[in-house]
């Protein structure tokens, strides 16, 4: 097994905890979870309803998976966590269905929470892999 390798990306949003945009060990690449902040200026207003914090979020995520020479078409797992689970469920599915064609979703688990960082209605991480 290669020791892990630790990615930070000055493009993606500044961490609001401690720990690193991904980390990386025998073609595994674990993304951590990203919220819907605008990279540069994370003070920023979040943006309005599920349907634009999801894609803000796959923004984010993307500006990762870029960072390490990957796509959407490498991620294998994806958890998804809702704030206000029932309100939002089948409009973030809409949301999150663009952006993986049919036939093409990585498994996926999507989780109810009472809370997010910065008051976030989504929060998406990855796992995906190196060809």
């Amino acid at each position: 097994m290669s020791m892990p390798e630790y990615h930070m990306f000055a493009a993606a949003p500044a961490p609001v905890a401690p720990f690193s945009h991904a980390c990386e060990a025998d073609g595994w690449v674990f993304v951590t979870g990203q919220l819907p902040i605008e990279p540069g200026d994370e003070s920023a207003p979040l943006p309005e309803g599920i349907e634009a914090q999801t894609h803000k979020t796959f923004d984010n995520l993307l500006v990762v998976l870029n960072g390490l020479g990957l796509g959407l078409e490498n991620v294998v797992s994806a958890r998804a966590f809702l704030t206000d689970f029932h309100a939002d469920y089948q409009r973030f599915n809409a949301v999150y269905a663009s952006y993986f064609p049919e036939g093409r979703r990585p498994a996926r688990t999507c989780i109810g929470t009472t809370g997010l960082a910065r008051h976030a209605r989504v929060e998406i991480d990855f796992i995906a892999r190196r060809p």
